[in-house]
Formats: structure tokens, C-alpha cells, sequence
């Protein structure tokens, strides 16, 4: 569960005259779209909001990934990054 500060009167207001906006009266030439992202690499303390779940595997699955895990890598940590890459490559769209 994430946890943030409650937004002030001014940011909701600010908020949602953006949210009003249609994207082709949005100025980004100041800011121009990136187009190339090789060279990006994530924050070093970057960890993302993770949220716990009762997930059934198949024993041999389960059974493969802990086989596999290691001090670096755990299998948890090893099923969840199988399954960022899967969603990275079929995209995001639910």
C-alpha cells in the first residue's frame, strides 16, 4: 500500500484544469518526446510500490524458480521480474 501526502485545494484545482485539456493544446516544446531509450538505466534506490497476493502456481514452476534463486535473486524476486519483462515486451494495455 503506497502512502502519500493529501494534495493541497490548489493542486486538485491545478489538477484537473490539466486533466480538462485535450493533449493537442498541450505546449511540449520545451520538453520534447523521447524517442530513444537505450541508454536509460532505472535509479540506483529505485524500488517500486510492491503489493502482496495469494498467488497457485504449478509445483514444477515453484519448484524451477527456487531451484534457481540465489542470495542476489530470490525466487520471488525472479517470478516477478519474468513477469515485468513478459508485460514490458505484450505491453501494458489491460
Amino acid at each position: 500500500m503506497a502512502t502519500s501526502r493529501k494534495l493541497t485545494p490548489q493542486q486538485e484545482k491545478d489538477l484537473a484544469r490539466l486533466h480538462a485539456m485535450r493533449d493537442k493544446d498541450i505546449d511540449f516544446s520545451d520538453i520534447p518526446e523521447v524517442t530513444d531509450w537505450s541508454g536509460f538505466h532505472r535509479p540506483e534506490f529505485y524500488r517500486p510500490v510492491k503489493q502482496p497476493v495469494t498467488l497457485r502456481l504449478d509445483a514444477g514452476v515453484l519448484a524451477w524458480f527456487k531451484a534457481r534463486a540465489s542470495a542476489e535473486e530470490g525466487y520471488q524476486t525472479a517470478i516477478n521480474r519474468v513477469l515485468r519483462d513478459y508485460v514490458a515486451e505484450h505491453g501494458r494495455s489491460a
